[in-house]
């Protein structure tokens, strides 16, 4: 059961994300017990995902041997793989007319089922196998799941309603890495110990979503959404999901996704760079990414009301200036203990300024009915990018060295950032 409080008139929204309700002061959002049912799934998968994260790059690098340019072939079928599959899950869900639950737990199942195959895996390809499966699991969620946050919201609220979300889900990517961390300190056999203890808490995390997300769809909309709605067949096809990119802003914003995407560096490179440049030892090395979900934790609901109402596009674009000023303080020469701080930080800001308002955005632009593969298509390109930058980087770093791997990709956000700013969407839809 979807759940959306109508009570208000009918407010207006546009592309950008500057809700403004129709009558000040009458209207008052709360978030939708589906939101927090999800936030909880997520917490706990997260704590399950980000315990191998943390560990992968360190595993694969000193613990297998792999070169930068491995690496960067499997961070990449890590991060971007999940892109071929998105839309299938996407038009999944959405053709079911109920099944977002379902869909999203599937993923979530086949996720939990590679965590236990990483025991037996230590050569190149059955690791990349077993990362592909994994993010083919992640990319059949991830639609669906943020279809369910968006259709329990209304339109002036879901800024905030993914900021609810992203800080739950990043609570648990605190606690991954820690409880990594703990884990390689007190056992003998730390990284099989830590991909079992993932195992288990992956299950639990399954458990969750199917005893306590409501499954069913009762047909509530959002207000102003059902007339649009209405226009969409009952039973979604391809075509007409594939149809959305028609619309101006969706357009605008699958491309600018997909454009940034190609001039992010993976956060395994992110945590890798900071470790070859202060000498971190390995065993403190899974604690890196903590900074950066700290940062994301605090900000992720501030940023998500800020976006609400200061516009949705601004603070998209602001996160990217974030991130570009953490790649400068990793080119600077500077080797202060302030440095991991400050860039992780600034890591974290990204990711709390961009990843749930780009949905919130995209959101604006996509029908309810199509709502799953709309936010999809967005997520395709954005997945596909990371591949590529994740491949590209790797070469570069293996033929160059990490500093030119990193100046070139600096500019190259700077490039597509600034390019980003004429894509700004800015027309008016009734919501």
């Amino acid at each position: 059961m979807y759940v959306a409080d109508s009570r208000a008139s009918t407010p207006t929204a546009s592309v950008e994300g500057t809700a403004r309700p129709a009558t000040a002061g009458r209207y008052r959002s709360t978030i939708a017990p589906t939101v927090l049912a999800l936030g909880t799934v997520s917490l706990v998968t997260d704590v399950s995902s980000e315990m191998v994260t943390a560990i992968l790059p360190l595993y694969l690098v000193t613990g297998l041997g792999l070169s930068p340019l491995g690496f960067g072939l499997l961070d990449g079928v890590y991060n971007g793989f999940s892109a071929v599959v998105r839309l299938v899950g996407g038009h999944l869900a959405d053709r079911g007319g109920g099944r977002h639950k379902w869909v999203a737990g599937a993923g979530y199942a086949l996720s939990a089922l590679c965590k236990p195959l990483l025991l037996v895996a230590h050569t190149l390809t059955p690791i990349g196998l077993i990362l592909a499966t994994d993010r083919t699991g992640k990319g059949l969620r991830t639609a669906p799941r943020d279809a369910l946050i968006s259709l329990s919201s209304t339109p002036e609220s879901r800024g905030r309603a993914f900021g609810v979300h992203r800080a739950m889900d990043t609570a648990g990517a605190l606690l991954g890495p820690l409880a990594a961390f703990l884990i390689l300190r007190a056992t003998v056999d730390g990284y099989d110990a830590v991909f079992t203890v993932s195992f288990c808490v992956a299950v639990l995390g399954v458990l969750v979503l199917v005893l306590f997300v409501p499954g069913g769809r009762s047909g509530t909309s959002v207000p102003g959404e059902r007339s649009r709605t209405a226009a969409v067949e009952a039973r979604p096809t391809l075509r007409a999901a594939l149809g959305l990119l028609s619309d101006r802003g969706l357009r605008r914003v699958t491309v600018c996704a997909l454009l940034l995407g190609l001039a992010t560096v993976s956060d395994s490179f992110v945590y890798l760079l900071l470790q070859r440049r202060l000498d971190v030892p390995d065993g403190w090395f899974p604690l890196l990414p903590l900074g950066t979900a700290a940062a994301f934790l605090l900000l992720a609901v501030p940023l998500g009301r800020l976006a609400d109402r200061w516009g949705r596009w601004r603070v998209f674009l602001a996160g990217h200036g974030a991130l570009l000023l953490a790649y400068a303080l990793l080119l600077t020469s500077w080797h202060g203990t302030g440095l991991p701080y400050a860039v992780l930080a600034l890591h974290g800001t990204f990711y709390a300024a961009t990843d749930g308002v780009l949905m919130a955005v995209a959101s604006d632009s996509v029908p309810e009915a199509l709502r799953s593969s709309g936010l999809a298509l967005v997520q395709t390109g954005q997945a596909g990018a990371r591949f590529a930058c994740s491949l590209a980087f790797g070469a570069a770093w293996t033929l160059w060295g990490d500093r030119t791997a990193l100046l070139v990709s600096t500019a190259a956000l700077a490039v597509c950032a600034a390019y980003a700013l004429t894509f700004r969407p800015s027309r008016e839809t009734a919501v």
